[in-house]
């Protein structure tokens, strides 16, 4: 049976994780955002798509190398902590 403390340390870890593996597409989009922002502050160009674009392109490419960080991060956290749960392991 899980505990209480048991629980919300294992809900404490997930959103963490959650945290560690949005990170870096969001801060991809965050940079990307400021500089088509500025750019377009200063050069007074309102064109939609200019923001849109280059901040999908950032995130797919930031997406795409950082997939096996991303992978190796669930993997170990549904292995040490999650499978050995439902086994009834700990």
């Amino acid at each position: 049976m899980l505990t209480d403390g048991a629980f919300f340390d294992l809900l404490r870890q997930g959103l963490w994780l959650a945290v560690m593996l949005s990170l870096p597409i969001l801060l991809a989009a965050l940079v990307t955002g400021v500089v088509i922002g500025l750019f377009q502050a200063l050069t007074t160009i309102q064109e939609l798509t200019l923001t849109f674009a280059p901040k999908l392109a950032a995130i797919v490419l930031v997406f795409w190398v950082s997939m096996e960080f991303m992978s190796r991060l669930l993997v170990s956290f549904f292995q040490d902590q999650i499978i050995p749960l439902i086994a009834g392991a700990s």
